[in-house]
């Protein structure tokens, strides 16, 4: 038994014990290139939610870890074969009753651990700003290391690219996929252009329709990814967010927080 893990505490223990700090890890269920499995997203977030929790727990965090949720946003891949969508605001709505409930147990600070790009929680944060006593931090993962991306890999990644397959070889080797020499299974994850600079140069936005944009879902090259740089990566999330969850524990939730 982990004692920063809900899912496997017991009733004799939690009834005695009042968390400072819940973590959400939130996923989805889609395609990520040939080569890494559909709960890709799902496998990250709850991988990095316990390390975190695990290393926040022993430096002194009073944190308890949600079951991840598995499913996310994936309007825009519609047509890729059991993409499982769930709407914008179906997924707020899902995690708004979560978070009134942990509030409700008298929980005052909630981090939404995100691991899928499409899952979009800003909104939800500012809906809920001021209209409930629970303070909400949103922790998009991948962004998180865009300050140091280039020292631990060679090329952007988008989807099932680089740093996506590096975490997956670190930590859950046996899914995924090579060929008969050993290679992985996937291609080289280019993406179309559309027909439209302003687009294509990101001055102006849009839902990319996923199997117009690539090839077999991927979205950035997965062939220099290494076992030793999603190690690296993981390293690094742990320090920063680990950290920050002591500092979120011991915090006093006053008029002024987090200020």
């Amino acid at each position: 038994m982990r004692p920063w893990k809900l899912a496997e505490l017991n009733y004799a223990v939690v009834k005695e014990h009042q968390f400072e700090v819940a973590v959400l890890p939130i996923g989805c269920t889609e395609p990520h290139n040939l080569h890494l499995p559909y709960g890709n997203d799902t496998f990250e977030s709850e991988l990095l939610g316990d390390k975190i929790c695990e290393a926040g727990h022993e430096a002194g965090a009073n944190v308890v870890l949600l079951p991840t949720i598995p499913y996310g946003t994936v309007t825009n891949q519609r047509d890729c074969p059991l993409s499982i969508n769930v709407n914008p605001s179906t997924l707020n709505a899902f995690v708004r009753d979560i978070v009134l409930s942990l509030e409700g147990h008298g929980i005052r600070k909630i981090v939404l651990l995100n691991g899928h790009g499409g899952n979009e929680f800003k909104s939800l944060l500012r809906e809920l700003y001021g209209t409930i006593r629970a303070h909400l931090f949103l922790f998009n993962w991948y962004q998180s290391v865009s300050d140091t991306y280039d020292k631990l890999f060679d090329s952007p990644d988008d989807h099932a690219g680089e740093m996506e397959t590096s975490l997956a070889l670190a930590y859950y080797p046996e899914l995924v996929a090579r060929d008969e020499r050993g290679k992985l299974l996937a291609d080289e994850g280019a993406t179309a252009e559309t027909r439209f600079e302003a687009v294509n140069r990101g001055w102006v936005s849009i839902t990319r329709p996923w199997h117009l944009l690539t090839t077999n879902t991927g979205a950035g090259n997965p062939h220099a990814a290494t076992a030793d740089k999603g190690k690296r990566l993981v390293q690094v999330l742990v320090q920063r967010m680990s950290r920050f969850l002591v500092e979120l524990s011991n915090a006093d939730p006053d008029e002024k927080f987090p200020f």
